[in-house]
């Protein structure tokens, strides 16, 4: 079915509690754990009832935040999943306290109680109106950076649509391109800080409900992080510092020269060749075709997957007015169906979104017969391992899509691999900062962030951009909003992932066979567990990441990039 014919009806809340509470009652009463399975597959089925209806009104409301129709549907979710929650935990609450319990391990394997238990230290009916203004505030945010209309070079432009004038080769062009973004950011900066100023404090004041000291502890648990700690990712982040900043600082140095610039100003920094950037060769519908080539060369799995996809229109990539930033895959169980969202504007980062956000996709097509809704996804660092993995797996056919540019495709993206480790640990030690310091004004915030910037960006430099220079540049970071300390997952799993194209150059059949067994797991292990079923090694071991930076390194030096 294609997912125009999706149907949709709004969750009538009232009927759905008093049918989840006549299930937990069976529950409770029934007679031995085959019967409890039963019931738990059940109100299973209640739940991806509820969360194919969420999806599908989120699709439908990011692809279009100014239809009012779609707007108020998100509104009804962001009001009762909470409540919607609530009735998750009370299932959860008669899960663990069932009589059967290792019964019910035994069948569907220890990581769902574990999940079950951290899951239940994160709610109660307490926090239900924090957590509707919390997901009403993120809607703002969304709404708010989707707004943007900037008249530059003749057009009204949304923020993605300047991105590839950032890119120009024209000096002149880039810097007034990128002031415009940030001219756009900075006349919304009074508001984005007070909606942040407002979410720090829920936040903090959510976990102090359910005893925790700060928001830092009760984020994590959201994360459903069971295997590892902020200490464990405060001695990565050193690990990071130490063996990546220099590198990143030498490549930007390479860059300089290879623009012909004695050193790089902050509107220089995304363009990477003197005779212009990588791009595809072909509209958004010649890319698609391109990807379900190449999908179909790879393996029978991936063939058949993007057909899928492509079959029944659950692409959305092309940027357009009033369409919401970034890029995404998400998932209607209902009809076992992946969705792809992107913003495609003739930049070399359509190729890799599509990549990325199909290795989401895969991913949790893979893992679709999974029974129970834990395992159809694992935690968000385990799943950016799926999205950055595919981006390398896809290099035997970048040729298809940048043609003569292809070398100069792969010297940038390996390299963008390099320089996004240091922003992404910035963007963790920032909101390390922020929730251990709930108090600070928003100033104190931004000149944290500009602190952090100095420590792990120390090539950036803002000449006179008076908003960049205060410390304004995280407020375009969404996920800094939406899906606080989820950023260090994009690199833990970007190591991972620099693991599997290590492997792919030794032997391609057998690191596929790896990664496509991972995606098959979904989310039935945490993390490390994961890292270790697909034979890689651990981020935070302490040596993994120098090691993994030798054969990229080598690549690198062996690449005359002023030749590109």
């Amino acid at each position: 079915m294609k997912f125009s014919d999706f149907h949709y009806v709004r969750p009538n809340m009232e009927q759905l509690t008093i049918d989840w509470e006549a299930l937990i009652r069976q529950f409770n009463e029934a007679p031995d754990a085959d019967e409890q399975i039963e019931i738990m597959r059940k109100i299973n089925q209640l739940r991806l009832d509820f969360d194919s209806m969420l999806n599908i009104v989120y699709v439908r409301y990011s692809g279009n935040t100014t239809n009012k129709e779609y707007e108020a549907e998100q509104e009804f979710f962001d009001q009762n999943s909470p409540l919607f929650q609530e009735l998750v935990n009370h299932f959860y609450k008669a899960m663990l306290s069932s009589k059967y319990r290792q019964d019910l391990e035994d069948h569907f394997g220890k990581h769902l109680f574990n999940i079950v238990e951290v899951s239940l230290r994160t709610f109660h009916h307490d926090i239900i109106e924090d957590l509707q203004r919390e997901n009403h505030l993120v809607s703002e945010y969304t709404k708010l950076v989707s707004s943007a209309k900037i008249m530059f070079e003749g057009e009204e432009r949304n923020l993605a649509g300047l991105t590839p004038f950032e890119m120009s080769i024209d000096r002149d062009m880039r810097h007034r391109a990128s002031d415009a973004k940030w001219q756009f950011m900075a006349s919304c900066t009074e508001k984005i800080d007070a909606i942040y100023d407002e979410q720090v404090k829920l936040r903090h004041k959510m976990a102090k409900k359910l005893g925790f000291n700060n928001y830092v502890e009760l984020g994590y648990l959201r994360m459903l992080r069971t295997d590892y700690d902020s200490k464990m990712v405060a001695d990565y982040r050193q690990q990071v510092l130490e063996n990546v900043v220099p590198l990143a600082n030498e490549l930007r140095q390479r860059q300089a020269r290879r623009i012909g610039l004695d050193d790089l100003k902050y509107y220089d920094l995304p363009m990477h060749f003197h005779s212009g950037n990588p791009t595809p060769k072909g509209s958004p519908e010649w890319i698609v075709q391109h990807g379900k080539d190449m999908y179909e060369e790879l393996s029978d799995e991936t063939g058949e997957f993007f057909n899928f996809m492509i079959d029944n229109e659950l692409l959305d990539l092309v940027t357009r007015q009033g369409k919401a930033g970034g890029g995404y895959c998400t998932y209607i169980p209902n009809y076992k169906a992946p969705f792809i969202f992107s913003n495609f504007n003739g930049t070399a980062h359509d190729i890799n979104v599509l990549t990325h956000e199909a290795g989401h996709a895969f991913q949790v097509y893979m893992s679709r017969n999974w029974s129970i809704p834990e395992y159809q996804w694992p935690t968000y660092e385990a799943c950016e391992i799926h999205s950055m993995s595919m981006e390398f797996f896809a290099w035997p056919w970048m040729e298809r899509f940048f043609e003569r540019d292809t070398p100069k495709f792969k010297f940038e993206h390996l390299s963008d691999g390099i320089l996004f480790l240091p922003y992404g640990v910035s963007v963790d030690e920032f909101q390390h900062f922020v929730y251990e310091n709930p108090d600070a004004t928003p100033q104190e915030r931004k000149q944290a962030w500009r602190e952090i910037e100095k420590k792990y960006l120390p090539w950036v430099a803002y000449e006179g951009n008076v908003f960049l220079e205060t410390g304004g540049f995280w407020q375009k970071q969404a996920h800094i909003f939406a899906n606080p300390f989820y950023y260090i997952d994009y690199t833990l799993a970007q190591i991972c992932a620099f693991q599997f194209w290590q492997k792919a150059n030794e032997n391609r059949e057998d690191a596929l066979n790896d990664y496509i067994r991972l995606c098959e797991a979904g989310g039935s292990k945490p993390f490390l567990s994961l890292v270790e079923y697909a034979n890689l090694k651990s981020p935070f071991q302490h040596g993994c990441i120098a090691e993994t930076l030798v054969p990229i390194k080598n690549f690198l030096s062996t690449i005359d990039d002023m030749a590109l």
